[in-house]
């Protein structure tokens, strides 16, 4: 199964991300790629975004950044793993380094059955 993980900092707590973390995250993900379950990470830059709404026939364009510093995202992963409790046991071991946060697990539809 493919999870597409969203991560989303407390903005009421800055994150401590020194060497420590930030050894401790790229061992995470080295071990993720490695075993087959991460197949993809990146973070995500609040400037230069935009939220498109259709809304009853009709379109209206946000540009980001945006007044609420909960709605930023700082990064995501596409991950592949065999079950939804695998997909939260990557998500807790994700958080307990990058910190204070919400990971939200997304299940992705792949063609056939299920797909608009």
């Amino acid at each position: 199964m493919k999870f597409l993980t969203i991560y989303t900092p407390d903005p009421d707590k800055p994150a401590d991300f020194g060497p420590e973390q930030q050894q401790r995250m790229g061992a995470l993900i080295e071990q993720g790629f490695k075993d087959g379950s991460l197949l993809h990470t990146g973070g995500l830059l609040a400037q230069g975004s935009a939220r498109v709404r259709l809304d009853t026939g009709r379109f209206t364009v946000t540009d980001g950044p945006y007044a609420e510093a909960k709605e930023v995202i700082a990064g995501y992963a596409l991950i592949e793993v065999a079950s939804p409790e695998a997909a939260i046991e990557q998500a807790r071991r994700f958080l307990a380094i990058a910190g204070d946060g919400v990971s939200e697990i997304h299940r992705i539809v792949e063609g056939g059955a299920g797909c608009p």
